[in-house]
């Protein structure tokens, strides 16, 4: 069973840092593009930054400049360092992964689509 566990959470003053991770289990053999997702109270989902297999990595404008995606593929596990927190970036973050590949025993391996961790608290306090 495959599942995605985000930890590092915690509280932090503005002007800190805090460094998450997000770390992958099971039979994988390898996993394309991780994200990084947060979710304030009473707000929508909102993309923050994402990281492909190749290393190719994107940021939200909200966090440019202050947070750095990163991933270890052999530990499976993607990280996100995030300086410079402000108030405004107190949410629930959840990692995503959008297609791991498996092994299978008919085809030798297949992808499986879209998992989600179960969040970690970041509470910035101003």
């Amino acid at each position: 069973q495959i599942q995605l566990v985000e930890s590092g959470g915690g509280l932090v003053q503005a002007g800190g840092s805090l460094r998450l991770s997000c770390t992958a289990s099971g039979n994988i053999l390898s996993i394309n593009t991780m994200r990084w997702y947060r979710q304030a109270p009473g707000k929508q989902l909102e993309w923050v930054a994402g990281i492909t297999i190749g290393d190719k990595t994107e940021y939200a404008d909200s966090v440019k400049g202050r947070f750095t995606i990163s991933r270890d593929a052999a530990k499976k596990t993607a990280f996100l360092q995030m300086n410079g927190l402000k108030p405004e970036d107190t949410a629930v973050y959840y990692c995503n992964a959008d297609w791991i590949l498996i092994p299978d025993e008919v085809m030798g391996s297949k992808e499986v689509f879209d998992y989600w961790g179960l969040g970690t608290q970041v509470t910035v306090s101003s």
